[in-house]
């Protein structure tokens, strides 16, 4: 008995390990290897909202008031430059509706400014500078538009139906003008989704960008606008979840069928992408700026850092001071490693210094144009002869940063543990920061609050539907967690349909997702800046198939992460 007990435990081993050798790596393709390359991305947040002083631009602004004198496109790359941004992302149209290059879909942009006389092309103006700096351009472009009344969650779509045809006409004209006019364009950004058609414009003009959300996404929103992804981070989901076109790290699957990498956007100023004098005061210390670089470009994914030039055109003294001590930190770290090893296929790589040496970082770099191949590793040092874990983890992707307390070692290697296939490593390179403290991250337990209640007394014939309001506890963009608990488990309480209303109108029914094995819970994604006095309800229908007992419980929310 005990023998076949053996046979059988062998034969699965063996079975497993057949599986995991069919697993066919999904790989980028050569337009999203060349973007994940690039690493550091500078987004300017640049419109009337700027002149108004808030976030968002309601339209039917004294376009005579804007008059951005003192602008300079070079100025803007050179400050990209400084902290090695490779592309920079233009706001060319905002919720707002004002376009920055002179369309014939509306007046309500650059021609009828007094800029230039009303000669200017702010597109045309980054599009040549981005050329001479060599820099790459990617396209901001919202689908919504408060003039159409497609608002904010709208993706797009009018509150009136009529209107619709004639919108998407619009859009469709603004985008084609942007995508076929201003040279290469590397990225398109649609901020929230899109439902109006336009894959035929994407697949026409812009072969070689990248899509942030929307029908033809093929990169990825982590969740949050902290700069900082979750670990582990894959690059992978599966293709069902990235055709919503707003897939999240949520949906992180490292055995997805659909390669889609990770932008971490973030605003310079916490937390506001617009300038204004008081938003200066707002700014983040090069620490804070170093601990975003740790946990996105060291998690593998592509940083996205916004800048906020002033109402002339120009990016504040001390943003642009800011912004060089962060591309000096980035070096001064991570310019000389004490000993590299490149292109080594194998799960183990090891590096031998003459003499014991102190450390306290190493990176680690796949070769992840064939797939993301390792799923869990360590890295140990050899200490007084004998081998201590320094630090461990799971995915690594294009860069995985490790950062441990300073020890003295003679040697360091890298053991990947599991991986599918014999892993790539593109390099691995060892570092000793000076004036460097290791703090270990500490992730807290988020407490969940409560903000609403529910009673099946007020059903009616087993059906009921309530309104939350969301509005005190959704207050910064992110991802929410909202779970109906029962205070009696037998009654079989379940939620049937949900949906968001943001300002009185519905949202995108793609920003609120069921959590998998899980019918009472949902994740909220909030993709849109909060403005002060926003209405945001969560809207559901309930069901309790017990006519017996009555029940009743709590609906409470939680941010999904600390970080």
């Amino acid at each position: 008995m005990k023998n076949l007990v053996f046979l059988v435990i062998c034969m699965i081993c063996c079975l497993c390990q057949l599986i995991g050798q069919n697993i066919t790596l999904t790989k980028p393709s050569k337009v999203q290897y060349f973007w994940q390359e690039q690493e550091r991305i500078m987004f300017i947040h640049f419109g009337i909202a700027t002149w108004r002083g808030t976030e968002l631009d309601q339209g039917n602004f004294d376009l005579k008031r804007v008059n951005p004198s003192l602008l300079s496109t070079d100025e803007w790359c050179r400050i990209a430059k400084s902290w090695g941004a490779k592309e920079i992302i233009f706001v060319a149209k905002h919720v707002g509706a004002f376009c920055w290059w002179p369309t014939k879909t509306t007046e309500y942009c650059v021609r009828n400014i007094p800029w230039k006389g009303g000669k200017g092309d702010l597109v045309a103006d980054i599009s040549k500078s981005c050329k001479k700096f060599g820099i790459n351009l990617g396209i901001y472009c919202k689908p919504e538009d408060i003039g159409w009344g497609a608002g904010i969650g709208s993706g797009g779509k009018t509150s009136d139906p009529s209107k619709q045809e004639a919108y998407n006409k619009v859009y469709r004209q603004q985008l084609t003008e942007l995508l076929s006019n201003y040279g290469d364009i590397k990225e398109v950004w649609f901020d929230g989704g899109c439902a109006i058609y336009i894959n035929d414009i994407i697949e026409k003009f812009a072969k070689e960008a990248v899509i942030f959300q929307g029908p033809k996404a093929s990169i990825r929103w982590p969740g949050t606008e902290t700069g900082c992804l979750f670990y582990p981070a894959w690059n992978t989901v599966k293709s069902n979840d990235l055709k919503t076109g707003v897939s999240t790290q949520y949906h992180d699957d490292p055995n997805g069928d659909s390669w889609a990498p990770l932008e971490a956007d973030v605003p310079l100023y916490n937390h506001y992408w617009f300038w204004s004098p008081g938003n200066e005061e707002k700014r983040k210390s090069v620490d804070e700026l170093m601990n975003i670089y740790y946990k996105s470009i060291g998690y593998g994914g592509v940083l996205l850092l916004n800048s906020s030039p002033d109402t002339m055109g120009v990016i504040p003294e001390g943003d642009m001071k800011r912004y060089s001590e962060f591309g000096e930190e980035i070096n001064r770290r991570f310019s000389k490693p004490l000993k590299t090893i490149k292109n080594k296929k194998g799960k183990t790589v090891e590096l031998i210094f003459e003499k014991p040496i102190e450390i306290n970082h190493t990176i680690i770099m796949e070769d992840y144009h064939k797939g993301q191949s390792i799923r869990e590793y360590v890295i140990e040092g050899q200490i007084d002869k004998e081998w201590k874990i320094l630090t461990k983890g799971s995915s690594v992707g294009r860069k995985k940063i490790d950062p441990f307390s300073t020890v003295k070692v003679l040697k360091v290697r890298l053991r990947v543990i599991r991986s599918v296939d014999i892993p790539l490593i593109r390099s691995f390179e060892v570092y000793n920061v000076d004036n460097y403290q290791f703090i270990p991250d500490k992730y807290e337990t988020v407490d969940w609050k409560e903000c609403g209640l529910w009673d099946t007394k007020s059903f009616n014939n087993g059906k009921g539907e309530i309104s939350v309001d969301l509005s005190p506890y959704i207050i910064k963009p992110g991802q929410y967690e909202v779970a109906f608990t029962s205070s009696v488990n037998i009654t079989g309480m379940r939620v049937d349909t949900a949906e968001i209303i943001f300002e009185s109108k519905n949202t995108m029914s793609e920003y609120l997702t069921r959590k998998k094995n899980d019918f009472n819970t949902f994740y909220i994604n909030q993709p849109y800046q909060v403005i002060a006095g926003s209405n945001l309800i969560l809207k559901v229908k309930m069901s309790s198939n017990n006519k017996v007992f009555q029940n009743k419980g709590a609906i409470k929310i939680r941010p999904r992460s600390t970080l």
